[in-house]
Parts: C-alpha cells; structure tokens; sequence
C-alpha cells in the first residue's frame, strides 16, 4: 500500500467514525461554507488557528462575556506566522502557553460568500480553519484585548465535560473535534 493510498484509506476511516465533524457545514455567522479535512492547508490559506489545550489531562476552556465556552484561537494578524499567532491567542484568550509543539489535526476548507475579506490581508473568498492540540500551562489571567473576545473565566475540564459545553453554543460538530483531539494525543 503507498502513503497516498494509506492516507486516503485513513481519511475515509476517520470521517466514518467523526461524520459529523466531516459533513459539509454552513456557518451562517460569516456566510462561511466549510468542510472538514485531516489533510493539511497551504500556509497561505491559514486565517485562523484554533487550539484544544491540554493541561493535566484536562482540556483548557474560556467563557466570554456573553457566557459561550470556546476553544483559544482566533484571527491570523497580517504576516503573522501560524506559531505566532498560536502564542498570542492562547495568551490573549487562556493566560496559557505552549508547553510542547502543537500538532495539527485538520482544517475546515471554508468559502465565504461575503464580498470582501474579514480582514484586508486575507484570502478571499478561500480560507482554511487550522485545528490541533497541543499541551499548555495556565499561568496568568487572559489579556483580553479590546478587539477580542472578552474572558470572564478559563476552566481546565475533563474531555467529557468540554464535549457537553462547547455544544452549549457550538455545531453538533465540536465533540467528535475535542474526541479526534483526544485520540491524536493518546494514540
């Protein structure tokens, strides 16, 4: 069997075992059409990176303002690089940092039908979703930018009870990307 077939053999696996995570999805808060892949994006493409954090088994949660649970992450700065933009996020979002290398489990490829870019520098109208997981430590509060989300809490939970939060808000999608996150990690 080559890498190419494998690859693909496992793909087709991982998207029978997280169907929702990889049916197409409609985001209708930024007119974003998006769909889930293991494959990695060009760089050029990455908008936004999103991190499950782990920290002593747990997985690091924020609460914003409006009282959403959400993975740190966010909005790629201009000739920001993926890694940079990692560090800052988690520092705004979770008073985290990383404590080992990321590792990048997948992408949602999303096209916008919005008629500019949600930021001048971006790709238009193709961008990529970067989703990993990496280790973290929790060691000050969130900077909470004004730009940003606005933290009222970060909580360390178990995966169990990440999965239950984030659908509080979130797309049926999100626990099956914390469990794929968790068999990354533990696999």
């Amino acid at each position: 069997m080559t890498d190419t077939t494998r690859r693909a053999s496992d793909s087709v696996e991982l998207a029978a075992r997280y169907p929702a995570l990889h049916a197409p999805q409609r985001w209708e808060w930024g007119g974003i059409d998006a769909q889930f892949s293991t494959d990695l994006p060009p760089d050029e493409l990455v908008t936004n990176i999103h991190l499950v954090g782990f920290t002593e088994g747990r997985i690091v949660l924020c609460l914003d303002a409006r009282g959403y649970w959400f993975l740190p992450g966010g909005t790629r700065e201009a000739a920001e690089s993926v890694e940079s933009c990692l560090e800052r996020e988690l520092r705004e979002e979770a008073g985290a940092r990383l404590v080992g290398p990321p590792t990048w489990i997948g992408h949602h490829l999303a096209v916008t039908d919005t008629p500019a870019p949600y930021r001048p520098w971006q790709p238009h109208p193709v961008k990529a979703w970067l989703w990993g997981w990496a280790d973290v430590l929790v060691d000050s509060v969130p900077t909470n930018p004004d730009d940003g989300e606005q933290v009222v809490e970060v909580r360390p939970v178990t995966p169990e009870e990440a999965q239950r939060l984030l659908t509080q808000r979130h797309e049926s999608w999100w626990p099956e990307l914390v469990a794929l996150a968790v068999e990354s990690r533990t696999g």
